[in-house]
């Protein structure tokens, strides 16, 4: 309906209004351990995708360098790509296999969980993905009950938002 549409963007706006100051705390390992998304790329995987970690290293430009690591199939898989900041605090955006990112950073808790909300375009397709991380593999239920209703509060639909089984870890090489 047009009143919940409504609802949507203003929730939106406020919270992208009142993204937060990202400070040298983020700086470190962070377990990925929830995704919700409408888009069916993640969708169709669901089951199939584990817990990796991210490293986050903030820039002295103010950008953030971030390398991810999971193990699929008994391989380890690193990427690495950097999120350029914008003028808004605790926004970013980054470019990479034609997709364009723009990620706000909406919740934090520097010794607990992040929770962050992503808008992504490729070629004429948007979609958001909301991540939720920790800084250690296991959350309470009220910070993942936290990420569940600010996914849902996104527009994502409830069987969409998922988390991950942990799983080993990358080695260093």
């Amino acid at each position: 309906t047009k009143l919940a549409t409504m609802g949507t963007l203003v929730f939106l706006y406020n919270f992208l209004l009142l993204s937060l100051c990202v400070c040298p705390q983020i700086a470190g390992k962070w377990y990925h351990i929830g995704l919700a998304t409408n888009a069916e790329r993640y969708v169709s995987r669901r089951g199939k995708i584990n817990m990796g970690t991210y490293v986050i290293t903030p820039l002295p430009n103010g950008d953030l360098d971030l390398l991810y690591s999971s193990v699929y199939n008994g391989t380890c898989r690193k990427m690495d790509k950097v999120a350029n900041k914008t003028d808004v605090p605790g926004k970013y955006r980054s470019i990479n296999e034609l997709t364009i990112h723009v990620l706000s950073i909406v919740d934090v808790k520097y010794d607990e969980y992040a929770l962050t909300h992503a808008v992504n375009t490729k070629e004429n397709d948007t979609y958001i993905v909301n991540k939720l991380y920790g800084r250690d593999a296991d959350l309470s239920a009220e910070v993942q009950e936290k990420f569940r209703q600010f996914s849902l509060q996104t527009g994502v639909l409830p069987e969409n938002v998922m988390f991950f089984p942990k799983s080993e870890e990358c080695t260093s090489a």
